[in-house]
């Protein structure tokens, strides 16, 4: 597993955001839900302390919580440079400032350091780089994946996201995945629609408006099924 601390831009978001991003009922809440490339997320602590049940994978997990918040530390300073250069590219109604977006995202990064030693203990943590994943063909009702895919289309190849989908298509009975643009400059990710045209043959895969929009034009999620799950 090649992956480099120094290489990461740790950045979680919480489950208020995770219901509006991906559009979760209270009765998705309830489902068998796999979050893929989680990161510093308090999506799992959250629900987790509500009874819920959640598995987060990512390679970030290999690392201590006293080296993943040192880097969390190291990285705010440059996220929020790049927020305030860009500030046009974002819609300031429920985070009205950068300030206030570095309070709220610094929030649910501490909730996630808090919980993260016990929930790797669990196994609610745990160190898995795709596009592999450990898990039985069905395991989980739901997979999720945030600001991974399609946000980082420059580095990752159209062959990655289809292997990534597929397996996470796999595991789990549902895939959504959000957002559907390119990390930082708002373009729809040029991998969206060669990733429908190769699915359509074996999965339902629609677009779909979610009831939450920070970057502009970021407010869709691709949502899959495999055909007969």
């Amino acid at each position: 597993m090649n992956y480099q601390l120094a290489n990461v831009v740790p950045w979680g978001r919480s489950l208020p955001e995770y219901t509006r991003m991906f559009d979760l009922t209270p009765g998705d809440l309830q489902l068998r839900i796999l979050d893929c490339a989680g990161g510093p997320a308090s999506f799992n602590a959250e629900m987790t302390a509500q009874g819920h049940n959640v598995v987060s994978c990512d390679p970030l997990y290999q690392f201590t919580t006293q080296e993943i918040a040192k880097r969390i530390q190291e990285t705010c300073p440059e996220i929020i440079t790049g927020v305030q250069a860009e500030r046009d590219r974002f819609v300031w109604l429920d985070i009205p400032s950068p300030e206030q977006l570095v309070e709220v995202r610094m929030a649910a990064m501490k909730r996630f350091l808090e919980d993260f030693p016990s929930g790797l203990q669990e196994g609610r943590y745990l160190i898995e780089e795709l596009p592999v994943l450990p898990f039985k063909t069905g395991q989980f009702d739901l997979a999720l994946c945030s600001h991974f895919l399609f946000t980082y289309s420059r580095q990752f190849s159209l062959g990655f996201h289809l292997a990534t989908i597929r397996e996470m298509c796999r595991v789990a009975k549902e895939v959504r995945i959000f957002p559907l643009l390119v990390n930082m400059t708002g373009e729809p990710s040029p991998h969206l629609q060669p990733v429908m045209d190769q699915l359509e043959q074996t999965c339902q895969i629609e677009i779909k408006q979610v009831p939450y929009e920070f970057q502009k034009g970021g407010n869709q999620l691709l949502w899959i099924r495999s055909v007969g799950s």
